[in-house]
């Protein structure tokens, strides 16, 4: 992977754990078959691709939040 690349993703996601997760991600996908959502003239690895989407705003990502009772606790908590 291009250092540069990196450096210019974790502008746009500085959570690096966020990054990696979401290039390997789209990693898998490219290798599965689908199509870069950029344009390059040059040859790159698929990972400086997928950096390279998510520099050009092509990929975005959402948080969930975990709710804040597991599901034994809910389970537990009903009544029979």
């Amino acid at each position: 992977m291009r250092e540069d690349y990196i450096k210019q993703a974790q502008q746009a996601i500085p959570n690096i754990n966020i990054l990696i997760n979401l290039v390997s991600r789209r990693v898998k996908q490219l290798r599965r078959g689908s199509k870069p959502l950029v344009e390059s003239l040059e040859h790159h690895d698929l990972e400086d691709t997928a950096l390279r989407e998510i520099i050009e705003g092509r990929i975005s990502f959402e948080l969930y939040e975990a709710d804040k009772t597991s599901a034994v606790d809910q389970y537990f908590s009903s009544e029979f």
